[in-house]
């Protein structure tokens, strides 16, 4: 069966909130969708076939202090408005579709890396709570959010440990897939100053991520190489914008944009994915 697969990227994303919404006006329902962090989280609307739901909470949001700003951090342990937007929003303000969510026939698998061992896990989307904790640990950026814990135990961003899990689409049975990603052909990640302070900050409390965090660059740059060799090999259809997106873009006009772009690049290969079923 073939499969989605959703990088990450905080406001990225907003690309593959496009693709998604194409893909629901094709009448086109992967019975597998797999992802990490904003990516994921962005999918679920897909399940629920909310089309442009992503999009307005974005549109009318992004520069909301309670969504991002300063005054989150003393209760939030965050500069990300968590409980605003995991339980606010889904809840009140743009109503998630439980009904339709539910009757989804396929598998969600939701990446999370567990602070303790510095490993990757993915914990079944079906199971999403109201409170959407899964959701929040998938996105959970070390030093930018707080560890979330899940049964008990910490996580962080599932793309620290699998940044676009195809592997794991491949080993659950998904012999093509269609990958969504957040950036332009030809991106190459570095070890940033940000995973740096980080390793430094978390190595006492969690000594497993530090190797984790400094090596995550080498681990993106050669999936992505396995992506691009399977569509070579006719076992997948990689999406991608085609140019560089801030991940914290502030500027709506180019958000809107962003999502037009994943809209109309899904259309221009409509064909090329349906042959992926």
């Amino acid at each position: 069966m073939p499969g989605i697969i959703l990088e990450g990227g905080t406001f990225r994303p907003i690309f593959s909130a496009g693709v998604m919404d194409a893909l629901l006006d094709e009448d086109i329902m992967f019975p597998y969708m797999i992802g990490v962090s904003a990516g994921i989280c962005d999918g679920f609307s897909y399940i629920s076939k909310q089309k442009k739901r992503n999009l307005q909470i974005l549109i009318n949001h992004r520069n909301d202090t309670r969504y991002i700003g300063k005054g989150n951090l003393l209760k939030q342990k965050s500069p990300f408005g968590l409980d605003f937007i995991y339980d606010t929003i889904p809840n009140k303000l743009y109503p998630f579709d439980w009904k339709t969510f539910h009757e989804y026939k396929g598998r969600i698998r939701v990446g999370v890396t567990n602070a303790r061992t510095g490993q990757v896990e993915y914990k079944d989307g079906s199971k999403l709570d109201k409170k959407c904790m899964m959701l929040r640990a998938t996105c959970a950026i070390p030093l930018v959010f707080p560890a979330i814990k899940l049964d008990g135990q910490p996580y962080f961003d599932g793309g620290l440990a699998d940044p676009i899990p195809i592997r794991k689409a491949i080993r659950d049975g998904n012999e093509k897939n269609l990958i969504v990603l957040t950036r332009p052909k030809g991106y190459k990640k570095t070890l940033s100053k940000s995973h740096k302070l980080a390793s430094f900050v978390l190595k006492k409390k969690y000594p497993h991520l530090p190797e984790l965090l400094m090596n995550r660059h080498i681990r993106y740059n050669q999936t992505v190489r396995f992506c691009e060799k399977l569509e070579k090999e006719g076992k997948a259809v990689i999406l991608r914008p085609s140019h560089s997106i801030e991940s914290l873009e502030k500027d709506i006009d180019v958000l809107r944009q962003t999502y037009d772009m994943g809209y109309q690049m899904t259309k221009e290969n409509i064909n090329r994915i349906k042959e992926l079923f």
